[in-house]
């Protein structure tokens, strides 16, 4: 046991103080912590790296810290899996696997996370065949609230409800994932104008195999990339030059994006012109290198984010109703709106389950009050049918959810088998999930 101390969320709207905090370095270890928090009857949480917008791994007594279960564990190559233990970030699997020869298929674009909490929270992608990192799980191992270590394979059943646990089924101990040969993606980069963007937008997403865009409130100008899988042995790679990725990736996009959004938050009558700087800042540049390095990018300014996925179909009609919306507020947003597009899939609490979505992530600097914005564009994605991404900030319960979500009951009764005592539960699972 470690000194009790402070834990706080990434964007640092969820702050708590465990009673304890455990780092096991084992699994005995984390069944001997939930058999003792179920005798005392106080909650255990295995958090992660905080990178939740909401409470979702906020700890109310026993905070389990994964920092000691890290790193591949097997590798079948004929099977095309590797399975690593589930406090293994994202950035050292991606590594791991370069070194292997061996790649996910997809990912989002930020790799600070553990593997369980970025399959836990739905962690997904844009574009491919699986954009969530949980549709590309061929196997997993927990800890249920009773103490019994569960594995998928001897339980298949098991991993169809449990990709997307929230935390709520029990402690992950290792993650198996299905994987490919290393490839290359290329990179094409560009400002894209507001028409363009809608007129081009289905055919950009149908052409390419990952496309990504941002656009900037109160302006008609929007950033996008759209990625392209290559034939080419990973060794025709044409990456940025060092001083390019450093200006761009490192001065532009984060140093002066950074100081950008802190001067909007100051002087709010300056964002349109500060958006308008930003959305131009980067020139058209194309690129090609191992796929984790196109999909991921370095973020060091934080922020609040709230994101829905809608269908497919709707994508467009929401974003052209969020400007609207947008345009007839006198709010300054100083954070550009992603879209992006994934695949259907057939993972229970999965954003995209049965159906092929367009994501709508919305953002604020860490500084600014979110609730008025947030509120009114959560008005304009429900409307479409959207449903919230898990680790983001949302205002819907349990009632609201179980009607997005066809499979939420089924959840609910897995989590009465492997959680009857509710060991892992929080304020933010209280209220989507219900007591």
């Amino acid at each position: 046991m470690t000194a009790t101390a402070g834990w706080t969320n990434w964007a640092g709207l969820e702050r708590t103080r465990p009673t304890q905090v455990l780092v096991p370095e084992q699994t005995s270890e984390i069944v001997t912590a939930v058999e003792r928090a179920r005798a005392r009857r106080t909650p255990v949480k295995m958090v992660g790296t905080g990178h939740s917008f909401t409470g979702i791994a906020a700890p109310e007594h026993t905070l389990l810290r994964p920092d000691r279960l890290r790193g591949v564990v097997s590798l079948d190559r004929d099977a095309g899996t590797v399975t690593a233990l589930a406090g293994t970030p994202l950035k050292e699997l991606n590594r791991t696997l370069e070194l292997l020869g061996l790649s996910l298929h997809n990912m989002g674009d930020i790799a600070e996370q553990t593997l369980a909490g970025a399959v836990s929270t739905g962690t997904h992608g844009s574009g491919g065949h699986a954009a969530g990192l949980a549709a590309q799980l061929a196997g997993l191992e927990l800890v249920t609230g009773t103490g019994e270590v569960l594995d998928s394979d001897q339980e298949p059943a098991l991993l169809d409800l449990a990709r997307i646990g929230l935390g709520a089924l029990g402690v992950l101990t290792t993650l198996t994932f299905r994987v490919e040969p290393l490839f290359l993606l290329r990179a094409e980069e560009r400002p894209v104008r507001w028409d363009e963007l809608l007129a081009t937008h289905d055919e950009l997403v149908e052409r390419h195999d990952h496309v990504d865009v941002h656009w900037f409130p109160h302006t008609d100008g929007a950033l996008l990339k759209a990625n392209t899988r290559l034939a080419d042995p990973v060794s025709a790679a044409e990456p940025l030059p060092g001083w390019q990725h450093r200006l761009d990736d490192d001065l532009l996009s984060n140093r002066l994006f950074g100081v950008l959004a802190a001067a909007g938050a100051h002087w709010p009558a300056s964002v349109p012109s500060i958006n308008r700087v930003a959305s131009r800042a980067l020139s058209a540049r194309t690129y090609s290198d191992v796929a984790h390095r196109v999909f991921v990018s370095t973020r060091t300014v934080r922020f609040r984010e709230m994101e829905y996925a809608v269908p497919r179909e709707a994508g467009l009609a929401a974003l052209r109703e969020a400007r609207r919306v947008i345009d007839a507020h006198d709010w300054r947003i100083g954070f550009p709106v992603e879209i992006r597009s994934a695949p259907a899939d057939d993972v229970p609490l999965s954003t995209a389950y049965g159906q092929g979505v367009c994501y709508l992530a919305f953002h604020v600097p860490r500084s600014v009050d979110h609730t008025e914005y947030f509120r009114a564009m959560e008005e304009v994605v429900l409307a479409h049918g959207g449903r919230p991404h898990w680790g983001k900030l949302h205002s819907l319960d349990a009632d609201r959810l179980a009607l997005l979500h066809p499979r939420f009951e089924e959840f609910l009764v897995l989590r009465d088998r492997l959680d009857p005592d509710r060991l892992f539960t929080n304020a933010y699972l209280r209220r989507v999930l219900g007591d």
